[in-house]
Protein backbone atom coordinates (compact mmCIF):
# COMPACT_ATOMS: atom_id res chain seq x y z
CA UNK A 1 0.00 0.00 0.00
CA UNK A 2 2.63 2.82 0.78
CA UNK A 3 3.79 2.15 -2.94
CA UNK A 4 -0.11 2.75 -3.93
CA UNK A 5 0.15 6.11 -1.70
CA UNK A 6 3.54 7.07 -2.67
CA UNK A 7 1.61 7.05 -6.71
CA UNK A 8 -1.37 8.82 -5.60
CA UNK A 9 0.68 11.73 -3.64
CA UNK A 10 2.64 12.28 -7.45
CA UNK A 11 -0.48 12.13 -9.29
CA UNK A 12 -2.02 14.96 -7.59
CA UNK A 13 1.10 16.60 -7.07
CA UNK A 14 1.78 16.49 -11.40
CA UNK A 15 -2.35 17.39 -11.68
CA UNK A 16 -2.18 20.78 -9.53
CA UNK A 17 -0.23 22.80 -12.03
CA UNK A 18 -3.00 23.83 -14.44
CA UNK A 19 -0.29 23.35 -17.76
CA UNK A 20 0.16 19.45 -16.41
CA UNK A 21 -3.91 19.06 -16.74
CA UNK A 22 -4.56 20.89 -20.44
CA UNK A 23 -1.61 18.50 -21.37
CA UNK A 24 -3.65 15.02 -20.09
CA UNK A 25 -6.55 16.46 -21.62
CA UNK A 26 -4.82 16.72 -24.90
CA UNK A 27 -3.29 13.48 -24.38
CA UNK A 28 -6.38 12.14 -24.29
CA UNK A 29 -7.40 12.58 -28.04
CA UNK A 30 -4.32 10.45 -28.77
CA UNK A 31 0.01 10.63 -29.02
CA UNK A 32 1.22 13.76 -30.49
CA UNK A 33 4.67 14.39 -30.91
CA UNK A 34 6.43 17.23 -28.86
CA UNK A 35 6.60 19.83 -31.05
CA UNK A 36 3.03 20.03 -31.73
CA UNK A 37 2.24 19.23 -27.87
CA UNK A 38 4.16 22.38 -26.83
CA UNK A 39 2.68 24.67 -29.65
CA UNK A 40 -0.16 25.40 -27.89
CA UNK A 41 1.96 26.57 -24.27
CA UNK A 42 3.23 30.07 -24.38
CA UNK A 43 6.87 28.63 -22.19
CA UNK A 44 10.11 27.67 -23.15
CA UNK A 45 10.37 24.01 -24.70
CA UNK A 46 12.99 23.51 -21.63
CA UNK A 47 9.75 24.78 -19.25
CA UNK A 48 7.32 22.98 -21.35
CA UNK A 49 9.60 19.72 -20.97
CA UNK A 50 10.05 19.94 -17.42
CA UNK A 51 5.98 19.67 -17.20
CA UNK A 52 5.89 16.76 -19.48
CA UNK A 53 8.56 15.33 -17.26
CA UNK A 54 6.64 15.31 -13.84
CA UNK A 55 3.71 14.04 -16.02
CA UNK A 56 6.21 11.22 -17.16
CA UNK A 57 7.34 10.47 -13.24
CA UNK A 58 4.27 10.01 -12.11
CA UNK A 59 3.09 7.57 -14.89
CA UNK A 60 0.55 9.58 -16.32
CA UNK A 61 2.52 10.06 -19.55
CA UNK A 62 4.80 8.04 -21.71
CA UNK A 63 6.86 8.64 -24.32
CA UNK A 64 8.54 7.24 -27.33
CA UNK A 65 10.92 7.80 -29.86
CA UNK A 66 11.23 7.25 -33.65
CA UNK A 67 14.08 8.98 -35.80
CA UNK A 68 14.32 12.54 -33.94
CA UNK A 69 10.53 12.46 -33.17
CA UNK A 70 9.43 11.90 -29.62
CA UNK A 71 5.97 11.34 -29.41
CA UNK A 72 4.12 11.44 -25.96
CA UNK A 73 0.81 9.13 -24.90
CA UNK A 74 -1.65 9.49 -21.98
CA UNK A 75 -1.10 6.48 -19.85
CA UNK A 76 -4.43 5.85 -17.99
CA UNK A 77 -3.35 3.17 -15.15
CA UNK A 78 -2.47 6.59 -12.35
CA UNK A 79 -6.08 8.11 -13.12
CA UNK A 80 -7.45 4.99 -12.38
CA UNK A 81 -5.67 4.54 -9.27
CA UNK A 82 -6.75 8.55 -8.24
CA UNK A 83 -10.63 7.91 -9.31
CA UNK A 84 -10.21 4.54 -7.27
CA UNK A 85 -9.34 6.77 -4.24
CA UNK A 86 -11.71 9.33 -4.66
CA UNK A 87 -14.21 6.92 -5.05
CA UNK A 88 -13.64 5.60 -1.80
CA UNK A 89 -13.43 8.95 0.30
CA UNK A 90 -16.83 9.99 -1.35
CA UNK A 91 -18.35 6.32 -0.08
CA UNK A 92 -16.95 7.25 3.08
CA UNK A 93 -18.21 10.58 3.43
CA UNK A 94 -21.66 10.32 2.27
CA UNK A 95 -21.99 7.36 4.67
CA UNK A 96 -20.76 9.62 7.77
CA UNK A 97 -23.36 12.41 6.54
CA UNK A 98 -25.93 9.71 6.42
CA UNK A 99 -25.59 9.03 10.27
CA UNK A 100 -25.23 12.75 10.81
CA UNK A 101 -28.59 13.24 9.46
CA UNK A 102 -30.07 10.34 11.16
CA UNK A 103 -28.67 11.79 14.20
CA UNK A 104 -30.05 15.68 13.56
CA UNK A 105 -33.18 14.05 12.63
CA UNK A 106 -33.44 12.27 16.15
CA UNK A 107 -32.55 15.03 18.26
CA UNK A 108 -35.36 17.50 16.43
CA UNK A 109 -37.70 14.56 17.56
CA UNK A 110 -36.69 14.55 21.06
CA UNK A 111 -39.24 16.46 23.16
CA UNK A 112 -38.18 19.29 24.86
Amino acid sequence: MPKQAAQLTLVFQALADPTRRAVVERLRVGPVATKELAAKFEMALPSFLQHLGVLQKCGLVRSSKKGRVRTYELSTKPLKVAEDWMATQRTLWERRLDQLDTFLNELKEQPE
